[in-house]
């Protein structure tokens, strides 16, 4: 019971650091910021390890982090291998093309009264069809290798961006468009300097909706057929092997990837959308 106890007593700390910290005056400087989440996460990391020693639980149901990390460590290459598979060729591919497709028709649709009434219906229809009913066949389509889940990742992040920037578009009031026509712009002139810019907070929400879903969509994508490589192949045959810590090393891999995807887009919609009020401060 020793485990239990150090596990209790380091959370009883760290919640009392948390909460000076989160009280204190320097709560709003960026250290303290990143310093309360990670030691929030290291406190749960400890409290399940504690537990899972304390009450011996065998590694086949949920394996302590330490045996994770060993695994972590001991796996690199493997881990690398699913990590460029999954990320780079199935999930940051679809997710390029999806987004420009998403894009592009956006601006199709803003143009044509037709396929605002027309198209938006059916793409809230297909965006609600599940994962996988849509990944056996789109697999069937485009083969085993990574093209079959980039495709995948095409069509669920493309219905959440051009809602979003659909919806963008609109934004501005007809005295801010009346006011452009009388400086004679054009439709691209207009979106340009006008319309994509007041856009802008709304295209970035869909991105960052579409970071985890491109990560998931690769993922569910490579359960219905892929080459003996990728994080999803890796979890269906670790689950199958009962190696169920290299299992969790596959998550840990994919948390980190998918975090700092989102990361690197929110990073991006700061330095673009820097005027909207809720960037400010």
């Amino acid at each position: 019971m020793s485990w239990l106890v150090f596990a209790l007593v380091f959370w009883l700390g760290a919640w009392g650091l948390n909460a000076w910290l989160a009280n204190s005056t320097w709560s709003e400087t960026r250290l303290v910021r990143i310093a309360i989440p990670v030691l929030f996460g290291v406190t749960l990391l400890v409290l399940w390890e504690g537990l899972v020693r304390a009450f011996g639980v065998s590694a086949v149901i949920l394996p302590p982090p330490s045996a994770v990390a060993q695994t972590f460590v001991a796996s690199t290459d493997i881990l690398w291998e699913d990590f460029q598979q999954t990320v780079f060729k199935g999930a940051l591919t679809g997710f390029a093309i999806g987004s420009t497709a998403a894009f592009l028709t956006a601006i199709a649709i803003d143009r044509s009264a037709f396929l605002t009434r027309g198209l938006l219906p059916i793409g809230n229809f297909v965006a609600a069809l599940p994962i996988i009913g849509i990944a056996p066949i789109l697999v069937s389509w485009f083969g085993f290798d990574w093209q079959s889940k980039a495709a995948v990742v095409v069509v669920m992040v493309f219905f959440p961006i051009l809602v979003n920037t659909v919806q963008g578009f609109r934004e501005t009031d007809a005295m801010q468009r009346d006011l452009m026509r009388t400086y004679a712009a054009g439709y691209l002139q207009m979106l340009i300097k006008l319309r994509l810019p007041a856009a802008m907070p709304f295209v970035f929400n869909g991105l960052k909706i579409a970071t985890t879903l491109a990560l998931i969509g690769a993922i569910v994508a490579e359960y219905f057929g892929s080459p003996t490589r990728g994080m999803g192949f890796r979890i269906s045959t670790g689950v199958g092997s009962l190696s169920i810590d290299l299992v969790w090393a596959e998550i840990a891999v994919a948390a980190l990837a998918g975090t700092t995807f989102y990361g690197i887009v929110t990073w991006i919609e700061k330095r673009v959308t820097f005027w909207h009020p809720s960037q400010r401060g």
